[in-house]
């Protein structure tokens, strides 16, 4: 498809790498939007700078932000920006997913361009905004040094997870998955142990790996239904489960509002997307090299191939981060 027109104060970018997100294969996430070109996880070259712009420059490598905050709302000024009505608003245009795409002049205002750094590849800098939205998700769910953390779902978000929450000195940390590979993946990533959640017992193995104690941070990183309910026998009195990947839609779950809230004071909290100020802080981790990330991409297709990644995505067995590479 021919490539976008920009205006004053945009930007086209050539799209180089694109990730797979699990939303992207989630039916009822995207059917309301098609039709559309998805992707939203992308790395580029600048290839057409708008009217206006002194910043950017045509061939700077930059990542960027499909969703930005307006940064004035009520919402933005509590820190609550990804409930923000203009974040919910903004988008790419086509998508992550094409040879080019047109960053319109909101996103570039707001913030939402990140220059990167020589010695970040294009693959792995479409890691920034996955890492960004860990990087949200723990924070709002209180993650400090010497806590017992749990994290539930093996692929690309819970291994993120796992390496952030060892940085953060996590005292323990345990995965649990069903697929025998992401298992294995977990523990290369740093837990301390990895748990099959359909083979056993899930809250008693966790407390018998944590001498005795259930985990004082739940992190739900799947949209399994039963690993929810399993969330709620893990966690410890006081502690907290952050809700973290959509599940599928209509999912419910049965709730003791004694045993959850009144007797026990368990905190629940969710966690969407991420503001600039996690990208940059992401973006920071990742040339850094405080979370590595390249071991993690297992397939890599060009946009005539792109079904076989998608396809790898949604069954989520022997694959963790599949990157499109629209220029091939």
């Amino acid at each position: 498809m021919p490539a976008p027109e920009i205006g004053p104060g945009e930007l086209l970018i050539r799209v180089e790498a694109s990730g797979i997100c699990g939303t992207d294969v989630l039916q009822w996430y995207r059917r309301d939007k098609t039709p559309l070109i998805l992707g939203h996880e992308i790395a580029g070259e600048i290839a057409g700078v708008g009217e206006g712009l002194t910043q950017y420059r045509k061939g700077q490598r930059v990542s960027a932000s499909h969703h930005v905050p307006c940064g004035r709302c009520n919402y933005c000024l509590r820190g609550r920006e990804t409930v923000c009505p203009t974040l919910r608003k903004t988008h790419f245009d086509p998508g992550g997913f094409a040879e080019f795409l047109r960053l319109p002049q909101i996103n570039v205002e707001l913030g939402g361009v990140y220059p990167l750094p020589d010695n970040l590849s294009y693959e792995e800098a479409t890691f920034i905004e996955p890492l960004a939205c860990v990087l949200r998700g723990q924070r709002l769910a209180g993650l400090s040094k010497g806590k017992s953390v749990l994290v539930m779902g093996c692929g690309i978000s819970g291994l993120l997870h796992i390496q952030l929450a060892r940085l953060k000195g996590a005292s323990f940390i345990a995965a649990c998955d069903i697929v025998d590979y992401r298992l294995k993946q977990a523990k290369l990533r740093g837990a301390d142990a990895a748990i099959d959640a359909q083979k056993e017992d899930l809250p008693g193995r966790f407390r018998q790996l944590n001498r005795g104690k259930a985990a004082d941070l739940v992190i739900i990183a799947t949209g399994a239904k039963a690993a929810h309910i399993q969330a709620l026998e893990t966690v410890e009195c006081g502690g907290c489960v952050l809700f973290f990947a959509a599940t599928d839609e209509g999912v419910t779950i049965p709730l003791s509002i004694n045993n959850v809230f009144w007797r026990n004071e368990i905190t629940l909290t969710s966690s969407y997307a991420a503001a600039p100020k996690e990208h940059l802080k992401a973006l920071e981790l990742l040339s850094r090299r405080k979370i590595a990330v390249k071991e993690l991409i297992t397939h890599r297709f060009g946009l005539a191939k792109i079904q076989e990644g998608f396809r790898l995505v949604a069954q989520a067995q022997d694959s963790l981060k599949v990157i499109v590479e629209p220029q091939k």
